[in-house]
């Protein structure tokens, strides 16, 4: 096996092993597994469903009249009362029990199911401070607060303590806006908290929005940011714990797939710690929890301005919102993001100014990044040419050597080039230039919000796979569809390796390794969005046109005499490039080994 063969089926290896590593079952699919295990062993057994879960309490809370007569005892009991404040962009239903928002409504989109998109809604969202008085802690979550002002924008929830003493929760939507200014008033409060520190409990957990609850849960996560330095999150994949001790917290985020909520305080959080789960149960994505502390006085009241955001994950959106939230939308990795974000995303923009169909702008798209590119693909091309011209050659200096000699066969093989004046990488280089590009995509089209519920052709959603076959059960590798674009875009790959390998000359094993790789992005681009399927297939033909377009251009035998002059021309009419030079260097290190050898015997 020479080098080459060596190499590839190397790299064939490490795309395997990375393959099974990134898209291996996650904590939650297990879970769902092993609960759909147990469902039908029970139903072999004859055991309901039903009885399988825990029963819910159903008794009513006694309320302890000791309690009634401590801290907020007047708020512990109550019924809950909901009110509703809106605009053109937001639904936001607040309710008394907690004094906290209920419920969000983001207006002017609708979940896969048709449904009105909500955030979070409902008892599964707790949010409130923790504070410390009389060696308790009292969750302002379970005490009824009293509306003592309400507005068609705004809404004052407040609990009384005593007379003058009270915590008030002051909520503001602006028109038009996806904002909400949110106050905390603790009035005369000073002494009778406890600690320097209180803190701010939010719960939630992430409503079924999308097709595939599985890319969902890929796609969101908890995310936070530290004054002065770069966002952050936790872990997408499995339930995550983390403490954030290192300073300033500046804002915190629930982030969804194409939705989030983010707290924004004016003055920054102490510290905290955030809390992520993965959640097994139907129509829920994850459970996301945040604890964060705020800065307490003991010598005056206390107030404490913040801000919400509650909408989309379209870029220009967030970034509208300042303290770099828009970096919720992951670009990529160095350098990746930085394709992204100051390339590929303005030429995006300026296309969807035109107001065509989003299947109709990234053709433009790819045509246009296409041009940019095609003075490398012209350059592989012709590198690609000479080593096929130059085979026959290699072949003779194969025969002479043999097999069993591979040093002395590659200095053979070296001296060649140098003679001919070929760079045997030239064809390889141009193609690892482009590769950023092509990863830099991977991530873009699977978080651009704007390709969320846009049809081109068949695909009724480009932000999603197009499930053209469907199984109704899961198959290994490939899951319980077929995606058509993905086996487009699996087609014009195979096509374009074969045509590929006509140019290179490759052969032996180097020529079918080529195809292995469309198979593995098969199963592994099954599950992601149309759109990006969509750009690698129109990819793979421009490419394919492109090198046919190329190839019409090109003489072969201008290219074969050229070398043959090379390899006439006296040395000192030769002007040596760096690759030649290294070349000298090889053959002169190879020679110095071979003279200390022979010495040592």
């Amino acid at each position: 096996m020479d080098r080459n063969t060596f190499t590839g089926l190397f790299l064939i290896m490490i795309v395997l092993a990375g393959s099974f590593y990134f898209f291996k079952p996650s904590e939650a699919e297990l879970k769902k597994e092993q609960q759909r295990i147990s469902l039908d062993s029970a139903k072999k057994a004859g055991v309901k469903p039903a009885d399988l879960a825990t029963p819910l309490p159903t008794a009513t809370p006694v309320v302890d009249s000791a309690a009634m007569k401590g801290p907020f005892g007047a708020n512990i009991t109550g019924k809950q009362v909901t009110s509703v404040v809106e605009n053109e962009k937001l639904k936001v239903t607040f309710t008394n029990k907690g004094g906290k928002i209920l419920s969000v409504e983001v207006k002017g989109v609708k979940a896969y199911s048709g449904q009105p998109v909500i955030l979070f809604k409902g008892d599964q969202n707790k949010f409130g401070l923790n504070l410390n008085i009389g060696g308790k802690t009292i969750s302002t979550n379970d005490l009824y607060f009293t509306a003592v002002n309400a507005s068609a924008t705004s809404v004052t929830m407040r609990a009384t303590y005593g007379e003058g003493k009270y915590i008030e929760y002051f909520y503001d939507l602006k028109p038009n806006s996806n904002n909400i200014d949110f106050n905390i008033n603790l009035n005369g409060l000073n002494q009778v908290i406890q600690n320097n520190n209180i803190t701010l409990n939010w719960e939630t957990v992430l409503q079924e929005q999308e097709k595939s609850i599985k890319n969902e849960q890929r796609y969101s996560a908890p995310y936070f940011k530290y004054a002065e330095e770069n966002p952050d999150h936790l872990g997408v994949d499995k339930d995550v714990k983390k403490e954030l001790t290192e300073g300033k917290i500046e804002w915190i985020a629930f982030k969804q797939h194409f939705f989030s909520g983010v707290l924004i305080p004016a003055d920054g959080f102490e510290k905290g710690e955030l809390e992520v789960k993965v959640s097994t149960e139907p129509g829920e994505v994850k459970w996301y929890a945040a604890n964060m502390q705020l800065k307490f006085n003991q010598s005056a009241s206390q107030s404490y301005a913040m801000k919400f955001y509650f909408g989309n994950n379209k870029f220009s959106e967030l970034k509208k919102q300042g303290h770099e939230i828009e970096k919720l939308v992951e670009m990529g990795y160095w350098p990746l993001k930085y394709i992204n974000r100051y390339v590929v995303l303005p030429v995006f923009n300026f296309l969807e100014g035109f107001g065509w169909n989003y299947g109709l702008i990234i053709l433009v798209l790819t045509i246009l990044l296409k041009l940019v590119l095609s003075p490398l693909t012209y350059k592989s091309y012709i590198s690609m040419a000479k080593m096929r011209i130059l085979k026959p050659e290699m072949d003779e200096i194969k025969a002479k050597v043999g097999d069993d000699n591979p040093t002395l066969l590659q200095q053979e093989y070296l001296k060649l080039y140098k003679q001919v004046g070929v760079n045997p990488i030239g064809g390889c280089l141009p193609m690892v230039l482009q590769l950023p590009i092509v990863m830099a995509f991977f991530f873009f089209f699977p978080n651009l919000f704007e390709l969320r519920g846009e049809s081109f052709l068949w695909m009724h959603d480009l932000s999603t796979y197009d499930d053209f076959i469907k199984f109704g059960f899961s198959i290994p590798f490939i899951g319980d569809h077929l995606s058509l674009m993905c086996i487009l875009m699996t087609i014009s790959t195979l096509i374009y390796t074969y045509y590929n390998n006509q140019i290179s000359g490759a052969q032996g094993q180097m020529k079918y390794i080529g195809y292995i790789m469309p198979i593995i992005f098969l199963g592994v681009l099954n599950d992601y969005p149309a759109g990006l399927n969509y750009y690698y297939f129109l990819a793979n033909m421009l490419t394919f046109g492109q090198q046919f377009l190329i190839k019409s251009m090109v003489n072969d035998e201008k290219i074969h005499a050229t070398l043959r002059e090379n390899k006439v021309k006296p040395k000192e009419e030769k002007k040596k490039s760096k690759f030649q030079s290294r070349l000298d260097d090889y053959m002169r290190q190879q020679q110095q080994v071979k003279i200390q050898d022979k010495k040592k015997k």
